[in-house]
């Protein structure tokens, strides 16, 4: 069991400038709580002083709780910016493989595999919403005198590097002939996803005390710039530069998908370098409970049953069906359609510098007694965007495209992606604010894997439908001869039509199908569930999220 000083609460502030998270309060034992309301069970987790409070209207519990507004005005100290510096390097070596598997390995991918194979290869990005399951043995099991975080983050890079230095060396094996080593394909890309996951535990864990209170709120920036800049090298840098039409066209070296997973691999050997010999880390005090992995266990466990947290999970699992079909299936439908891959990399990278100042103002408007009023209002542009990207595929022009159109994809890119920006920052320091440091990184963890399996399942589902809705058939332009293939939506299909020198000609194309139905749910369930539920949830006290180990 934990044991706590007795000590006057800290103060707990709405801004994402200065966030300050109150200690767990242990829970008195009570002797029958069968004929309480659910409220009631809740209060049970706070001590004396804090029901009486939490009894108050929820504006009053602001204004007792919020903080002096100089404290918001400190400057940034400078262990505070080379701790910022070390979390963006390090959420970049987490955005590298990501990038990878759910950016532009599935365009490599997409001349030679069916959108139901791409499935199958989707799967790969699973454990980056599963790693709930091992954060309590990554926050538990370390060795005290090298670092309770570096303890996995040096030995998960070491790993990550390896696997994309083991990548390099047999991509054209495996890129030569994708259909038959899709397995193999989605093993090793699942392998590098998990490792990244298990790192990013560690440095979720790390980020709630390698920065001060004071400055606490800057982890979910520096989330966002790390992450984003790691994705978006290796999804729209890496397709630019990997085209030979681009690379002839702006005099720029070809870049390989193994020339690339090199540089990568040695960047990640030098950072682990760094950190062993460089990096020292704080030492953090340890309990009989942060050394029990059953502890950390049950402590989800009860986290879980927390009301407010459940509702919080049944939020997060349904909250992006909205705009799924769009996330998982309209890049790679406007390849198909014709928009080349370098084009399309060209408009998400003129899109990533808006995405910072995205991270930036998001930060900025989460302030205040409602930090999570901007992901709920950014949600409805982003089922307006999700619509015209869906009208965008269906009148896409026959190529070349002109300026204009290059244009419109540009500003809707931009748009779409701020206002995605904006829910990714607004709900990440809302789990910031709410998170138990005295967990390490398995509170965080916890509200984290919820947000991304939301992301993450549907797309098995979404790719799948659309060959699941899509009519196309085969048509041979010689008259008389029979033909044998009467759909091309499976690879049999496509093969036998190819055989006979027919041409596969789509009849029905269920990706509009599949977007509509996500559409549907989205704007049904956002009205319905979600702005409702989210705006009881950020009127709630900090205390509430605590809970007894």
């Amino acid at each position: 069991m934990r044991t706590n000083t007795p000590r006057e609460p800290m103060a707990v502030t709405s801004s994402l400038n200065s966030i300050h998270i109150s200690p767990r309060t242990p829970r008195t034992p009570r002797p029958n709580m069968g004929d309480e309301d659910e409220d009631d069970v809740e209060l049970s987790l706070l001590n004396e002083e804090e029901r009486n409070r939490s009894g108050q209207d929820f504006q009053d519990d602001v204004s007792t709780v919020s903080e002096p507004e100089d404290v918001s005005k400190r400057p940034i100290s400078a262990k505070d910016k080379r701790g910022m510096v070390l979390l963006c390097v390090l959420y970049l070596l987490q955005g590298i493989p990501l990038g990878l598997a759910l950016g532009s390995v599935p365009f490599l991918l997409k001349e030679h595999l069916s959108y139901s194979q791409l499935a199958v290869f989707a799967l790969s990005s699973y454990p980056y919403s599963l790693k709930l399951l091992w954060s309590p043995i990554v926050d538990s099991l370390f060795f005290k005198s090298f670092g309770r975080r570096k303890s996995w983050i040096v030995p998960m890079q070491l790993i990550v590097g390896s696997l994309m230095l083991y990548i390099s060396l047999n991509v054209q094996r495996l890129m030569l002939d994708p259909a038959n080593n899709v397995g193999e394909l989605t093993t090793i890309f699942t392998m590098l996803v998990m490792f990244s996951a298990t790192q990013d535990i560690a440095v979720d864990g790390w980020a709630l005390t390698l920065l001060s209170q004071d400055c606490l709120s800057y982890a979910s920036t520096c989330q966002t710039i790390g992450l984003n800049t790691g994705f978006f090298a290796s999804f729209t840098v890496f397709l630019a530069f990997n085209s030979e039409a681009f690379a002839q066209k702006w005099g720029v070296p070809h870049l390989t998908l193994s020339g690339y997973l090199r540089f990568w691999s040695i960047v990640c050997y030098l950072v682990t370098v760094w950190l062993i010999f460089f990096k020292k880390e704080d030492k953090e005090p340890i309990t009989e409970a942060d050394m029990s992995i059953k502890a950390v266990y049950k402590t989800i466990w009860t986290i879980c049953q927390l009301r407010h947290v459940q509702l919080l999970i049944i939020v997060h699992l349904f909250a992006k069906i909205g705009f799924a079909a769009n996330d998982a299936a309209t890049g790679l439908k406007l390849v198909e359609k014709g928009f080349k891959r370098e084009d399309l990399a060209l408009v998400v990278l003129i899109d990533f510098p808006f995405q910072i100042m995205g991270g930036w103002l998001a930060a900025k408007w989460s302030r205040g007694d409602r930090p999570l009023r901007p992901w709920i209002y950014a949600f409805w542009p982003r089922l307006v965007f999700a619509l015209i990207a869906a009208l965008i595929v269906y009148w896409f022009p026959h190529p070349p495209i002109s300026m204009g159109f290059f244009v419109l994809m540009v500003v809707h890119t931009v748009l779409s992606s701020f206002a995605s920006t904006v829910q990714f920052v607004g709900i990440s320091a809302f789990h910031t604010r709410v998170s138990d440091p005295l967990i390490g990184g398995t509170y965080m963890t916890l509200l984290n894997t919820f947000t991304n399996m939301g992301g993450t399942w549907p797309k098995y589902f979404v790719l799948k439908g659309i060959d699941l809705f899509s009519v196309a058939t085969c048509e041979v332009p010689k008259a008389g001869i029979d033909v044998l293939a009467r759909e091309c939506i499976s690879d049999h299909g496509k093969a036998l039509c190819k055989e006979i020198g027919g041409t596969c000609v789509t009849k029905s194309d269920g990706y509009y199908i599949v977007s509509a139905i996500c559409l549907a749910f989205g704007v049904i369930f956002l009205v319905a569930f979600i702005i409702p539920t989210s705006r009881k949830l950020q009127k709630l006290p900090t205390s509430v999220w605590r809970v007894k180990m």
